[in-house]
């Protein structure tokens, strides 16, 4: 009588709650208690306890497809540009809406990458076929090859190993130069990546399309070197105006008190966002979100 009792409130507050999902649940666990009625809980039967786990597994999937739910619609709220239609959806049709949403619009934004033991596990006969090339043959291009797939797997050591002995057949070497950069920039080493990049920027000053430069940049900021940092930086969104470069520079300007060229940097970001094509805004939502506290944070009328 209690567990039936226990139903029945929470069958009646619940849908008022705002947790739909966890309504229909307990309204499945309310049909099961109404067909063992007959059988007291109290009673030592072996099927008193199956009926409570079934009914506790039944809430902890309520709960937890909820907890889905809200987290569905706080992102549909905070990055999604249709916002009407897929509120509508999930509000109207809890589930299988925030699957649908999950799957249509949550997945195909994300830049999720496979894990790093999965890949470790996965390209085991690559690395090893990789590193017999570098054996057998031996030149720069295998070290370079056998250094990219270790940093693809998250071996950092190993793949600075590989670069290094790469730049010791060509110092000259600009995919080994910058894998060395790409390395460091991981390991935080600030000092090492600021040689490595500058080699690389002295000969090709576009390599690969400004990643280079942005690297030099952050690594110029984060040795200390603020003024050059800057300097670097507003050289670089002139060519190229990734969010995340203007943002800091957007940065860099606010800590020298630069309040009018903040502001601008800020709206540039917030401007370039939203006039993107949907699927690289969402990509960028974070930029966005950091440019607008950011914005929030410079003094008025400046």
């Amino acid at each position: 009588m209690k567990g039936r009792n226990f139903l029945s409130v929470a069958f009646v507050f619940l849908p008022r709650s705002g947790i739909p999902f966890v309504s229909h649940m307990l309204s499945v666990a309310m049909l099961l208690a109404q067909r063992t009625r007959r059988m007291p809980i109290s009673e030592p039967h072996e099927s008193s306890w199956v009926f409570w786990l079934m009914m506790w597994g039944i809430a902890f999937v309520g709960f937890a497809y909820s907890a889905f739910w809200i987290w569905m619609l706080i992102h549909s709220l905070r990055f999604e540009p249709d916002k009407t239609f897929w509120l509508w959806l999930l509000i109207v049709a809890p589930f299988p809406g925030a699957v649908v949403y999950l799957v249509a619009r949550v997945i195909p934004a994300a830049d999720w990458n496979t894990p790093v033991w999965l890949q470790r596990f996965t390209r085991s006969k690559e690395l090893a076929r990789l590193a017999s090339a570098t054996e057998m043959i031996g030149n720069a291009h295998q070290f370079v090859q056998y250094g990219d797939a270790l940093r693809d797997t998250a071996q950092w050591t190993e793949a600075a190993r590989a670069y290094q002995q790469a730049l010791k057949k060509d110092p000259d070497c600009l995919p080994a130069l910058w894998g060395a950069a790409l390395v460091a920039t991981e390991q935080k080493k600030w000092d090492a990546v600021l040689p490595l990049c500058r080699q690389i920027l002295d000969r090709d000053a576009q390599y690969r399309f400004g990643d280079c430069s942005f690297a030099y940049a952050k690594a110029l900021l984060a040795t200390g070197d603020k003024v050059a940092g800057r300097a670097h930086l507003e050289k670089h969104c002139q060519r190229w105006r990734s969010p995340e470069a203007v943002y800091l520079l957007a940065e860099r300007c606010a800590e020298d008190g630069d309040t009018v060229a903040a502001r601008q940097h800020v709206m540039d970001v917030i401007r370039d966002i939203n006039g993107s094509p949907s699927a690289i805004a969402r990509k960028q939502g974070r930029w966005k979100s950091r440019a607008r506290r950011l914005l929030q944070k410079l003094p008025r009328g400046t």
